[in-house]
């Protein structure tokens, strides 16, 4: 099987390749790249090498890790033309390079690692440990076919058809590789395994994960992790860290997000209050859920003032990104002044990024919810907080005004605005149903959290679609002045 030498010099055609994708964060012309760790894959079929390179991004304030599965053939994949990262001509010696999760080998020795409990682990050079765990009874089953899911932003996510012994289909299965890596366990990973493990039909079944640990020199020797400027690309391996690499579940095929439903009968002018409710009593269940799985705590001083701190610190950046909104500076505080003297829920585990787009509508089983990784742009550590259960609460609140938003023009203003107000209030009274908490009489701390998002949502606007800027900015406007 051919390969690269190891090296910490990352090839200037992958540095190019990298730099190109939707998961990479730097908007650096020249990213500071260079390989720290490497794990590789056994495909048993003895046709490849199977690499997954751990490479460092020392362009940005803050260095980034990101996973990068390489498979290295002597012959051109079938039909990998637009997974193809590099060609290498050397003396008549040939090596296609593509970026793994296109290439069957890789697909199929990643799951296997995952079903069969393997551990694997890299060279002498980085002393990278990977082992892999499922959460299946039953895993005997085969690949027969595999794709990977366009237009994912920060991971890349591969969906396997498989096939029991006897031949007979076996459901299908996703595996969502992370692509950008921290010192810790993944939110996601945790939340929906807990919850799968416990039979919660209200989020896709566990299927199994990958965890590694490698040398990182973003991470003290204690264990912390380090500030920027003690990272280098020297070839110091700082301390060591540990997480989850990839993570298979339950894949639901041929159903439609909550998006694209409510987008739908928005479109149609068609009600989507039972809908809402329904989404609010399994967004309640869930969080009961959660409770009763992980730690919850009372809201103490110093977690509430972390959080509106942190509301304070998204407002100032949303306003200095986008200098319009610099008139509502003092009607946003007020919110925020008024949320400090409110009476806080106990925090606990949370979605963290809810929206529509998160939770799918499934026939014969209603809402099932996904991707409890949290705001991508929110440190590891703080997404694995517990939080306030309102900051979920107002995500799909917010979505509801996306949908509006969205059509606003072609279907008028007007129109949209009540179907999303009846919307947004059916989703409030199935969660207080539910849940047995009157979110109306937690109005202050929802408007506090609601705004919060709008803001979050602007900074992202202002950096991927300014066409859009105006849907957060005006519910900005509306949230921050109305009579309380």
């Amino acid at each position: 099987m051919v390969s690269f030498p190891p090296t910490r010099e990352v090839r200037p055609a992958l540095a190019e390749w990298i730099r190109q994708q939707r998961w990479f964060a730097s908007s650096s012309e020249t990213p500071v790249l260079t390989r720290i760790g490497m794990w590789s894959l056994v495909d048993h079929r003895h046709q490849v090498n199977l690499e997954t390179h751990l490479i460092l991004d020392e362009s940005s304030p803050e260095p980034v890790l990101y996973q990068v599965p390489l498979s290295f053939r002597g012959s051109s994949l079938l039909g990998g033309d637009r997974a193809l990262i590099e060609h290498v001509d050397d003396d008549g010696s040939h090596v296609w390079v593509y970026d793994a999760p296109h290439d069957p080998a890789y697909t199929r020795a990643l799951l296997s690692l995952m079903l069969d409990d393997e551990t694997e682990s890299g060279d002498a050079f980085d002393d990278t440990e990977v082992e892999g765990h499922h959460a299946l009874t039953n895993s005997d089953v085969r690949v027969t076919d595999s794709h990977v899911l366009r237009g994912e932003q920060s991971n890349t996510s591969i969906v396997f058809d498989l096939v029991h012994p006897n031949g007979k289909p076996a459901p299908p299965v996703i595996c969502k590789v992370f692509r950008t890596l921290s010192d810790g366990p993944n939110p996601d990973v945790v939340v929906q395994s807990a919850l799968s493990d416990a039979g919660s039909r209200l989020v896709p079944r566990s299927i199994g994960f990958v965890t590694g640990a490698w040398n990182d020199p973003r991470v003290t020797a204690a264990g912390s992790t380090s500030n920027a400027g003690s990272t280098s690309s020297t070839g110091s391996t700082g301390g060591r860290a540990s997480g989850h690499l990839a993570f298979a579940q339950e894949f639901i095929p041929e159903v439609e997000d909550a998006w694209r439903v409510a987008l739908r009968c928005a479109e149609t002018g068609e009600s989507f209050q039972p809908l809402a409710t329904a989404l609010g009593e399994a967004t309640a269940q869930v969080h009961s859920e959660l409770a009763r799985l992980f730690p919850v705590q009372p809201a103490g001083h110093a977690e509430i003032g972390t959080i509106l701190a942190s509301m304070r610190s998204r407002a100032a950046q949303a306003m200095a990104e986008y200098p319009a909104l610099e008139s509502e500076r003092e009607a946003v505080e007020s919110v925020f002044a008024a949320a400090a003297e409110a009476d806080w829920p106990t925090f606990q585990r949370i979605h963290g990024d809810y929206h529509l787009g998160q939770v799918l509508g499934v026939p014969g089983r209603g809402w099932v919810l996904l991707d409890f990784e949290g705001e991508p742009l929110r440190p590891l550590a703080e997404r694995s907080e517990p939080d306030a259960p309102l900051r979920d609460v107002a995500g799909m609140l917010r979505s509801f005004d996306y949908v509006a938003g969205t059509l606003a023009a072609a279907q008028g203003a007007d129109a949209v605005r009540a179907w999303a107000h009846e919307a947004r209030e059916a989703f409030i009274d199935g969660y207080s149903s539910r849940s047995g908490i009157d979110l109306r009489a937690q109005r202050v701390l929802l408007d506090a959290f609601e705004l919060d998002k709008a803001l979050y949502e602007v900074s992202y606007e202002v950096r991927n679609r300014p066409d859009w800027v105006s849907i957060p900015a005006n519910a900005i406007a509306h949230l921050a002045n109305r009579p309380r």
